[in-house]
């Protein structure tokens, strides 16, 4: 393993402890609706990012080599399959039944994290997959997978950020540490989802548009020189 990849992983993992530990933790679970979404971001567009790209390909191998394993893996990995169920993950735990049974049941609670983990580990292997047997999408099609993916998010974020009502009452009863209401924790939780999630969305988009035409110009010159080369006379 690269000294690279071991601080990716690395990172990952400190940065996966920090968020369910520790003051942001205290403020997710017991005090703001917003920290919480902070937190439901870190889980989903961090940490696995950090994991998948500090995982070797090497390391994983042994595990295709099981029937049962290399067969569920290649529908797992399937990107039609990886965008629905982030999505239909995503969209489910933020319907005010199933955050408010979280909130209410810590077993429940550790659930919600932990399919927030496994599904954005699925949405972000198309991306950055370290194996070919479970290949990346090309680059066009990373660019468009994201896109897609950035929009069922909004839906759920401008849901909770217009919603006008309290959607998760448990933060109504919770001491308030700032300024604002209930209501304005939501709409600020809303807020947090929408723009810097989208933000992290088309960030890695713009990298991978600049990857794709990097990628595209080395093809180019190394076509020209062999043509070059191969040409009468040279």
């Amino acid at each position: 393993m690269s000294h690279v990849r071991r601080s990716l992983f690395y990172a990952g993992l400190a940065t996966l402890f920090l968020t369910l530990n520790g003051w942001l933790h205290d403020l997710s679970d017991y005090y703001l609706f917003s920290t919480h979404m902070v937190q439901h971001l870190v889980l989903t567009m961090l940490v696995p990012p950090l994991l998948i790209a500090g995982t070797p390909g090497w390391m994983l191998r042994p595990l295709l080599r099981f029937p049962f394993v290399g067969r569920a893996a290649r529908i797992l990995a399937n990107p039609k399959v990886c965008f629905a169920t982030f999505n239909v993950v995503l969209a489910a735990w933020h319907l005010p039944p199933f955050y408010n049974a979280a909130m209410a049941h810590h077993g429940l609670h550790i659930v919600q994290h932990l399919m927030f983990l496994i599904a954005a580990t699925m949405l972000w292997w198309p991306i950055l997959s370290p194996l070919p047997e479970l290949p990346r999408l090309s680059y066009p099609m990373q660019m468009l997978y994201l896109f897609l993916t950035s929009i069922p998010m909004s839906i759920v974020a401008v849901y909770i950020t217009y919603g006008g009502s309290l959607l998760y009452p448990a933060y109504a009863s919770a001491p308030r540490i700032t300024p604002l209401s209930p209501l304005d924790d939501q709409l600020l939780g809303g807020l947090i989802m929408w723009i810097p999630g989208g933000l992290v969305i088309f960030g890695v988009i713009s990298v991978i548009f600049y990857r794709w035409q990097t990628h595209g110009a080395q093809d180019s010159a190394a076509s020209a020189q062999v043509d070059w080369q191969a040409a009468p006379g040279s």
